[in-house]
C-alpha cells in the first residue's frame, strides 16, 4: 500500500498522524493463509511464538472481517477463572455466539489441556485457537490431552518475505544493517533509533523476568543473563557446556536445563553437527542462535552499527541462518537443518537435508571467495551450494 503525501509534512500534526499510520502499518504474515485455511477444520489450532511477536495481531487480521469470532485474553482473571472451572454453562456464557474463540496466551491456565480437550469434545460448535508464548509450558498441558485432535503453527519475529511483501525490497535492502543490530519485531521495525533501543529493553525484560524465570521459579536471574551473554558472544561457534559451567560456577546439567528453557521460550535455537561419513567430522558440539538480533546485541549491551562492529560476520550468520530457518518453516516444513565441521577446519554454515537431498550454504558478511568443501562433496548428494552475501541476499528466500 502506498500513502502520497499532497500536504506540506512540516504540519507537524498531519505530520504525526502519518507516522502514526506507518508505524502500524499491519504486515501479513506468512502462516496467515495457513491459518485460514484450517479454520473451518475441527482441529484446535495452537500459535506458538514469544511474547510480542505479533501473535494478538495475527488474531485480529484474521477475524478483522468476521462477525463469529471473538478474541479472549486468558491473562484476565476473569477468563482464566471461568475456563479453569471447568463449568461448561459458564464456558459457553462467556463465549457468547460467537463460533471462532482464540484464547491468547492460554499457557497461563492450569491444566489448558484437558480444558481444551472438553470444549473440544462436548462444545464442538466452537473452533478454538490457541496461542502461547512458551512452546514447553503450552506443549506439556496440551500434547497428551489433544493427542491428533491440533495444529501446530510457530510465529516468528518478521520474516524477510513478510518485509519485503508490505515495505518492498528496496526497503528491506535500505534498512538492513538495521536489521542486524535492532532486530525485526513487529513493535520495533519502524520505531526511530532511541525508540528502538528503549523497546528492545523491555522486550529483553519480559524474556528474562516475565517468562523464563517464572516458568522454572528461577531466583538467580544473575546467572542467566551471564549464561545469555556467553551465549551471544559464541553465536555461530561450537558451544561447550562444559566451560560454561566452568564460566559461571554451575552444574553442567544446570546449563543444560537453562539452555533447553531458553530454547522453548524461544529466545535461542541451535543447530546439531551433520555427520555421517568421515571420520575427523565433528558429531557432539551444538552451534547456538538467537530468534532475533536485537534482543541478542541489547543483552550484551552492544548496539552500536554494524560498520563499527567486530562481530559482523557473526550477526549476519545469525541473521541468514534464522531467515532460512523462517523460510523452510513455510515452504520446506520436513527440512532437518544442521551445520557441518571437520577439526581440520572445513565447515559449511547451513546444510539442508530434504528428500534426500542435501543444500548447503556459506554466509559471507564481505564477498570472499568460498568453496564447497571436496571431502563433503565427494561423500554426500550435494544438489546445491550458495554463498550469501548482502548483494546475494534474495538467493535466501528461494
Amino acid at each position: 500500500m502506498a500513502y502520497i503525501c499532497n500536504f506540506n509534512c512540516k504540519s507537524w500534526p498531519i505530520f504525526v498522524i502519518l507516522q502514526e499510520i506507518l508505524h502500524n502499518m499491519y504486515y501479513k504474515r506468512d502462516i496467515e493463509s495457513q491459518i485460514n485455511k484450517w479454520l473451518k477444520k475441527r482441529e484446535v489450532l495452537i500459535i506458538y511464538g514469544a511474547r510480542q511477536v505479533g501473535k494478538s495481531t495475527l488474531l485480529q487480521q484474521i477475524f478483522s472481517n468476521r462477525n463469529d469470532a471473538m478474541i479472549l485474553n486468558c491473562e484476565l482473571p476473569v477468563v482464566s477463572d471461568i475456563l479453569s472451572g471447568k463449568d461448561l454453562s459458564q464456558i459457553e456464557t462467556l463465549f457468547e455466539n460467537h463460533k471462532i474463540i482464540a484464547l491468547d496466551e492460554a499457557q497461563v491456565i492450569p491444566d489448558i489441556g484437558s480444558v481444551l480437550k472438553l470444549i473440544y469434545d462436548e462444545l464442538p460448535r466452537y473452533k478454538i485457537i490457541a496461542t502461547g508464548s512458551s512452546s514447553f509450558e503450552l506443549s506439556r498441558k496440551i500434547t497428551e490431552p489433544l493427542t491428533g485432535r491440533n495444529i501446530k503453527f510457530r510465529l516468528y519475529p518478521l520474516s524477510l518475505t513478510e518485509l519485503k511483501d508490505t515495505d518492498g525490497w528496496l526497503s528491506v535492502l535500505n534498512n538492513l544493517k538495521q536489521l542486524l543490530v535492532y532486530g525485526s519485531y513487529p513493535g520495533i521495525i519502524r520505531l526511530d533509533t532511541h525508540s528502538k533501543q528503549i523497546k528492545l529493553a523491555e522486550i529483553t525484560s519480559d524474556y528474562l523476568f516475565r517468562d523464563v524465570l517464572a516458568f522454572e521459579n528461577i531466583k538467580n536471574s544473575g546467572v542467566l543473563r551471564k549464561l545469555l551473554k556467553a551465549l551471544a558472544l559464541q553465536t555461530g561457534q561450537l558451544v561447550s557446556t562444559n566451560e560454561l559451567s566452568n564460566l559461571l560456577g554451575i552444574a553442567r546439567q544446570t546449563v543444560e536445563k537453562y539452555i533447553d528453557l531458553l530454547e522453548k521460550s524461544f529466545v535461542i535455537f541451535h543447530l546439531s553437527p551433520f555427520s555421517s561419513n568421515l571420520r575427523n567430522e565433528i558429531r557432539k558440539s551444538n552451534k547456538y542462535y538467537f530468534y532475533d538480533l536485537g534482543i541478542r546485541n541489547a543483552l550484551i549491551g552492544n548496539i552500536i552499527p554494524i560498520d563499527r562492529r567486530n562481530d559482523a560476520g557473526s550477526l549476519w550468520e545469525n541473521f541468514c541462518v534464522t531467515e532460512r530457518m523462517k523460510w523452510l518453516n513455510i515452504h520446506q516444513p520436513l527440512t532437518n537443518i544442521y551445520f557441518w565441521r571437520t577439526y581440520d577446519g572445513a565447515e559449511i554454515d547451513l546444510l539442508e537435508e530434504y528428500n534426500g537431498q542435501i543444500d548447503t550454504f556459506e554466509f559471507k558478511w564481505k564477498k570472499k571467495r568460498a568453496k564447497l568443501p571436496e571431502s563433503f562433496r565427494h561423500s554426500y548428494p550435494v544438489r546445491s551450494y550458495r554463498v550469501i552475501t548482502p548483494s546475494d541476499l534474495h538467493l535466501l528466500i528461494e
